[in-house]
């Protein structure tokens, strides 16, 4: 069955303010139509097989008396204290245990029937018998009472859980305030640990490059003082005085080598093959020359010539030995 004609027969069971739903075998209110007409404030839905009534049912704040006797309801919408101009509710039996808490907000409710429902003891004495209009009134006002007690007593639990909730929150964020100060002190030792480590490297490092400064400028000193030294000694060694070489002593010694050589020479261009070489024709005409030379001075030259030849033999030996 399409929607149009769900409201076309919904028109056909309105009668001024009413809707007539009643033994329609209905498992379910139509709860969107309903909502289309918000005149009509009775709904009589009594004698269907309504299990449950959704959520949106509580959105129907226009109804003032609502007839649900007779269906298999085993519970009702929490959110039902929203039918806040509701007057008349007729449940009688059902399968109700309870109600719900904000039944305690229907402050215009005036008559209320819950017979022939297993409901728990104690609503089931606030609700009491409900035989008549009297005592249907009464039920009202009764369970009226009951469900407002029950719902400060679920407000007072809901505080004490808030409460509770809020202790707990507070002691959490005590504990985690309090591990934030722990790993913040851990961190900040950690820091100053680090620092320190730091610091004791850096030290060290200097410690070192001055003990290298040190060594380096003793070395210095040492090789300065070493330099010094040695300039001192050489000053000392050139400063010193040198023996004093007598110029005539070496003139003669120049001199008698001379004559040695060329006595040794004459000798061997005159005594040895050597006297036909070409190197010895002047040597012995020389030879000659101071032999008559010699001979004006005979002392002088004997003994000259016997120097001579005496040098001269023993030239001639030895180089004949170092010959052989």
């Amino acid at each position: 069955m399409s929607k149009n004609s769900k409201v076309l027969n919904l028109k056909d069971k309105i009668s001024g303010n009413e809707v007539d739903l009643s033994l329609c075998n209905l498992t379910e209110v139509p709860v969107r139509e309903l909502a289309l007409f918000s005149k009509a404030t009775v709904v009589d839905l009594s004698c269907n097989n309504i299990i449950s009534l959704p959520p949106e049912f509580c959105n129907l704040t226009h109804l003032v008396k609502v007839d649900l006797s007779k269906n298999q309801l085993i519970c009702l919408p929490d959110d039902l204290g929203n039918l806040v101009n509701l007057q008349h509710l007729d449940l009688y039996n059902n399968k109700l245990t309870s109600l719900p808490v904000s039944v305690s907000q229907l402050r215009s409710l005036k008559w209320l029937d819950l017979k022939d429902n297993p409901l728990e003891p104690v609503l089931a004495k606030a609700a009491g018998d409900c035989l008549d209009e009297k005592q249907c009134k009464q039920c009202a006002s009764k369970v009226l009472q009951h469900m407002r007690a029950l719902q400060d007593e679920v407000d007072r639990a809901r505080e004490k859980r808030l409460l509770r909730e809020k202790e707990l929150e507070k002691k959490r964020e005590a504990k985690q305030r309090e591990r934030e100060a722990r790993e913040k002190e851990v961190r900040k030792r950690e820091k100053a640990e680090e620092k320190e480590k730091r610091r004791k490297e850096y030290n060290a490092q200097m410690a070192a490059v001055a003990a290298q400064e040190q060594q380096k400028k003793k070395s210095e000193e040492k090789k300065k003082k070493n330099g010094q030294a040695a300039a001192d000694k050489k000053v000392v060694v050139e400063s010193a005085p040198k023996p004093r070489r007598s110029l005539i002593g070496l003139l003669f010694k120049h001199l008698l080598l001379l004559l040695l050589g060329l006595a040794g020479v004459a000798a061997a261009c005159r005594l040895t093959n050597l006297q036909k070489e070409a190197i010895c024709v002047p040597i012995n005409v020389a030879v000659d020359v101071s032999l008559s030379w010699a001979k004006e001075q005979e002392v002088v030259v004997r003994q000259l010539v016997q120097n001579l030849s005496s040098a001269a033999k023993e030239l001639l030996e030895s180089t004949q030995t170092s010959k052989t």
